[in-house]
C-alpha cells in the first residue's frame, strides 16, 4: 500500500511512477477524491459527537422544566450521528478498497520500459553444458529413470499434475533438504516450517489479494486460503507488530507446498512438470531498515544464486523492467536456469524489494530506539529456489549418454552416497 501522505503531497509523482508500470495516472485524482471525501465525512461526525458532547454539558445546567424538551432535541441529534457513522464508515471502505487496488511504485534505479523484451540481463553463466550426444528433455530422462510418472498424476488429479516416484521423489526431497542446509548454515537464515493455510488477511498483507484472488485455491466454507507461496504466512508472522530496531534484520527462510491456478495455453510450457498447479519451493523472507533494503536485496540475490553455483548449473540474473514487474515489486531479479534438454531458460527464483508497501498493508513496524516513534521496516522475499524447475534443471544438465543421470557432488550426501541415476532397465 502506498503512503496517502505521499499521493496528496507529492500527486505528480505518484502518477509518474504509476504510468511506468502501466497503471492509469486517473487513480490517483480518483484517491484523492476519496480521501477528500473519507475526510470531510469524519469532520462532520466529530462536529456532530461534539456538539451532543457540548449539549449534554448545558442539559444538566438546565432546569428541570427545561431538560425534557432539551433531551428529545438531543436524541435527534443522536439520529443524525448515527447516519454520519455510516457516512464516514462507508467512504472509509471504499477510500481502503481502491488503496488496496493501487500498485507499488518502482524503485528509480529500475530501467523502463513496456514488457518483458525490456528486461535486463545483467549477467550469464560464461559457458553453458555442452554434450556429444542429443541432450534429452526431463519430460524423457524422468520416466526412464523412473522418477516422473505423468499418467498417474493425470489419472488421480488432472491435468497439469504428475508423481514423482522413487529416485525422483528421493531427488526433490533431497533438494529441500539440501537448500535449507544451505540457507542457514551459510546465509544466516532462520527456518520457519509454516501452515500451507492462511486466513484472507495474510493474503491482503502480501499484496495477493483482491488482485490475484482468482489465482488461487481456497476452503469454499471457511477464510483458509491454500499458500501460493510460504512468502505469505512468513510475512505474516509479525502482521501487525512493532520490532524491536536491534532484531533486524530478520531472516526466515521456509520450505512449503505452493498451490496456484495455472492457465496455460498449448504450447512449449504445457510439456513435462515446469508449471503445474502444486509445486515446492523453498522461499527466502527478510524483515529489514529502509535505508539498508537496497543491499539487502542484492544480498538475497546472492543467496539465492549460490545454490546454482552450488549445484553446477549454469544460470543467469535479469532484471525486470518496469512494465514488468510484480503487483507488490519496487525492484525485482529473476534468477534463470538454463536446461539444456528443453533449450531455454527457466525461472527458478525471482528476488524482490517491496521496500514498505507489504509493511504498510500488514502493519509491520519497528522502534529504532526505546521511545522512537514507530516506522514500517522494508520486506523482501526470494525463491531460495523453486522446484520442479531445479530439479530439471539437475536431470538436463548431468545426464549422460546412456539415459543416466550423475547426481551432483553437493546433493551426494543427501543421496545417501549415491552418485548416479540409472534407466530402470538397468537399476
Amino acid at each position: 500500500m502506498l503512503d496517502i501522505r505521499l499521493i496528496r503531497e507529492d500527486p505528480d509523482q505518484v502518477k509518474a511512477g504509476l504510468e511506468k508500470v502501466q497503471c492509469p495516472a486517473s487513480v490517483v485524482d480518483e484517491i484523492l477524491g476519496l480521501d477528500r471525501r473519507r475526510r470531510d465525512a469524519l469532520h462532520e461526525l466529530e462536529t456532530k459527537r461534539a456538539e451532543r458532547g457540548r449539549r449534554s454539558k448545558e442539559i444538566g445546567k438546565l432546569p428541570p422544566e427545561e431538560r425534557k424538551a432539551a433531551g428529545a432535541a438531543l436524541g435527534s441529534l443522536g439520529g443524525e450521528i448515527s447516519a454520519a457513522e455510516e457516512v464516514a464508515q462507508k467512504a472509509d471502505e471504499e477510500f481502503q478498497q481502491k488503496m488496496l487496488e493501487i500498485p507499488n511504485l518502482p524503485h528509480p534505479d529500475v530501467p523502463v520500459g513496456p514488457d518483458d523484451s525490456a528486461n535486463v540481463v545483467v549477467r550469464e553463466a560464461d559457458s553453458l553444458p555442452s554434450f556429444d550426444f542429443e541432450p534429452r528433455c526431463h519430460w524423457d530422462l524422468g520416466p526412464a529413470l523412473g522418477a516422473i510418472d505423468f499418467e498417474r498424476g493425470v489419472k488421480i488429479s488432472g491435468t497439469r499434475f504428475y508423481v514423482l516416484t522413487g529416485p525422483g521423489a528421493r531427488l526433490q526431497r533431497a533438494l529441500i533438504s539440501f537448500m535449507l542446509d544451505v540457507h542457514t548454515r551459510h546465509h544466516d537464515y532462520v527456518e520457519v516450517y509454516p501452515p500451507a493455510m492462511v486466513k484472507s488477511d495474510c493474503l491482503v498483507g502480501t499484496g495477493n489479494l483482491p488482485k490475484f484472488g482468482d489465482t488461487m485455491y481456497r476452503d469454499a466454507e471457511e477464510d483458509f486460503w491454500f499458500v501460493p507461496t510460504a512468502e505469505v504466512p512468513v510475512t505474516n508472522l509479525y502482521r501487525g507488530e512493532v520490532l524491536d530496531g536491534a532484531s533486524l534484520p530478520i531472516r526466515h527462510v521456509a520450505y512449503s507446498p505452493c498451490f496456484r491456478r495455472e492457465r496455460m495455453s498449448a504450447g512449449r510450457d504445457v510439456r513435462g512438470i515446469k508449471r503445474g498447479h502444486q509445486f515446492d519451493k523453498v522461499e527466502m523472507v527478510k524483515f529489514v531498515t529502509p535505508e539498508s533494503s537496497d543491499a539487502e536485496l542484492l544480498s538475497l540475490l546472492d543467496d539465492a544464486e549460490d545454490v546454482c553455483r552450488r549445484l553446477g548449473l549454469a544460470h543467469r540474473v535479469v532484471q525486470m523492467c518496469t512494465g514488468d514487474l510484480s503487483f507488490v515489486s519496487a525492484m525485482k531479479y529473476d534468477v534463470e536456469l538454463w536446461a539444456p534438454g528443453c533449450g531455454e531458460w527457466l525461472e527458478v527464483s525471482s528476488c524482490s524489494n517491496f521496500r514498505d508497501f507489504q509493511a504498510r498493508r500488514a502493519g509491520i513496524r519497528f522502534r529504532r530506539d526505546q521511545g522512537a516513534k514507530p516506522e514500517f521496516v522494508h520486506t523482501l522475499n526470494g525463491s531460495g529456489l523453486a522446484l520442479p524447475r531445479v530439479l530439471i534443471g539437475v536431470l538436463e544438465t548431468y545426464q549422460q549418454a546412456d539415459g543416466s543421470v550423475r547426481i551432483p557432488d553437493a546433493l551426494r550426501p543427501y543421496m545417501g552416497g549415491e552418485e548416479v541415476l540409472r534407466p530402470v532397465a538397468e537399476a
